[in-house]
């Protein structure tokens, strides 16, 4: 098969991995309503990592099937855990401290609008570390995307504070948090070549488990007596963390980023406030405003321009 032959496939393809990238989207708006459920009963830095590392101890028995059925045997060398190592402490760590325990000591809207730059800081991350072209039209679609979740997000902005000074701990921990996603989403990208999308997830997964036990117990140790007073809610929202917000929902991303430069990908993350939106009104039965409405039909045009526009 030709490199040609071989592009023409994969354009083909691109509508198919934005559904898979839309699908992974739909999970991570949920992340909120879980949080909220288990709120009451742990704190968010355990609210964070204990389903990580329920999600970490359900796939090693897979990762380790996959191994053998591949006849990959043979140990990982030291070089591959050093890149793994940075994988997991600083993308996974990174991103999911510094938004859980930033929010904590900032405002839940100040997160919501920093989160906003996750998509625009993987494109310039993209462009330094995987040499990622910067097309016009992915330029475009960015700047269209972010204009739509701006819109949909009109509430937090005015709701916003990021000069005062009691907020600026706590947004640098944000703008940290978005960096480690960033360049998570970005670093794992180079480690496809060499990996399956598993590998990358779980072995990230345990290096970031080993490097966040030690400050779950110094900062947060967990009363364990709290999980006797989960009702049926807590409970399901803890499995949806641990099964669909760090499981399927990363195994979908990885499975669409192995065929699509992160800068096309990022721009999916525009849709996790259009679902957030959507489940807010048939699940808390919330009212769309005309704002929302008009930002979600930008955000859908910016994802439309990409899957049809965009060449691989």
């Amino acid at each position: 098969m030709t490199a040609t032959t071989s592009v023409q496939r994969t354009r083909r393809s691109t509508p198919w991995y934005f559904l898979l990238l839309a699908l992974a989207s739909l999970m991570w708006s949920g992340q909120g309503t879980a949080v909220k459920i288990l709120d009451p009963h742990l704190g968010p830095i355990a609210i964070t990592f204990l389903p990580f590392y329920c999600t970490t101890l359900l796939a090693i028995p897979w990762l380790i099937r996959l191994r053998r059925n591949r006849g990959a045997r043979q140990r990982l060398s030291r070089a591959d855990w050093i890149r793994f190592i940075i994988a997991g402490v600083a993308g996974q760590v990174l991103a999911q401290l510094g938004m859980t325990w930033g929010v904590s000591l900032s405002l839940a809207s100040n997160g919501a609008i920093l989160n906003l730059l996750i998509p625009v800081i993987s494109a310039v991350l993209a462009s330094i570390m995987l040499r990622e072209r910067m097309s016009l039209l992915r330029v475009g679609s960015l700047l269209i995307g972010l204009l739509g979740v701006a819109l949909m997000s009109s509430g937090d902005l005015h709701q916003a504070s990021f000069i005062q000074s009691r907020f600026l701990i706590g947004n640098v921990l944000i703008l940290g948090g978005c960096l480690g996603s960033s360049f998570y989403n970005v670093y794992c990208k180079g480690l496809l070549q060499r990996f399956e999308e598993i590998e990358i997830l779980i072995y990230s997964y345990i290096t970031a488990s080993v490097a966040s036990i030690p400050l779950l117990v110094w900062a947060e140790p967990v009363p364990w007596r709290n999980f006797l007073a989960f009702d049926w809610q807590a409970w399901a929202a803890f499995a949806f963390l641990a099964l669909f917000m760090y499981g399927a929902s990363m195994l979908l991303f990885f499975a669409a980023l192995a065929h699509l430069d992160v800068t096309t990908a990022s721009i999916s993350l525009y849709l996790v406030p259009v679902f957030g939106v959507v489940l807010a009104i048939t699940v808390l039965g919330e009212r769309l405003s005309l704002m929302e409405a008009i930002g979600a039909v930008i955000v859908l045009i910016a994802m439309l321009i990409i899957v049809r526009y965009d060449k691989v």
